[in-house]
């Protein structure tokens, strides 16, 4: 039976449904068809537009967005495909915090959807720090369909492990 590290916490039926995709080399039709655009957003700086824009859109009132990059050095060993910080430093007797988001290069090939879903759960994070019921109701306000798209982005990681 094959492992899906990035599905162990789905039932295993789904699990079983992903791994009869694969046996029957149908995972990476499935995907494609279910999103068969990538997206033109290959830069920081238009990572950082994409991210501003959709902050605009759904949290006017959350602090501002100071750095959006793309992270090379984000990898899923550290189980970690975005990343939401706050950097704090004494600047003329004043603190000030300072937001960043950093997401995974490994997204600049990925569909626009699984990007999508990435900079709502880093944006989420502004309003919500833990991975509660608020956060998930964020995510899925910001992004209908959140908990599918992304079931669907550990699938496709999953076939991109099989490359």
């Amino acid at each position: 039976m094959t492992v899906l590290k990035y599905l162990q916490a789905y039932p295993v039926a789904l699990q079983d449904q992903v791994r009869q995709l694969i046996a029957a080399g149908r995972l990476e039709d499935y995907l494609s068809q279910r999103y068969p655009q990538k997206h033109d957003v290959q830069s920081d700086k238009a990572l950082y537009t994409y991210a501003l824009d959709l902050k605009q859109a759904f949290l006017r009132n959350a602090a501002a967005i100071d750095k959006v990059l793309f992270d090379n050095r984000l990898d899923l060993t550290h189980r970690a495909l975005g990343l939401h910080t706050t950097i704090s430093r004494v600047q003329g007797g004043k603190l000030k915090a300072k937001k960043e988001i950093r997401v995974a290069s490994l997204f600049k090939e990925a569909p626009s959807e699984f990007l999508k879903m990435i900079v709502v759960h880093e944006l989420a994070h502004f309003k919500e720090s833990d991975h509660n019921k608020a956060f998930y109701k964020l995510c899925e306000h910001m992004l209908p369909g959140y908990h599918q798209v992304e079931f669907d982005l550990r699938v496709y990681l999953t076939w991109r492990d099989m490359q």
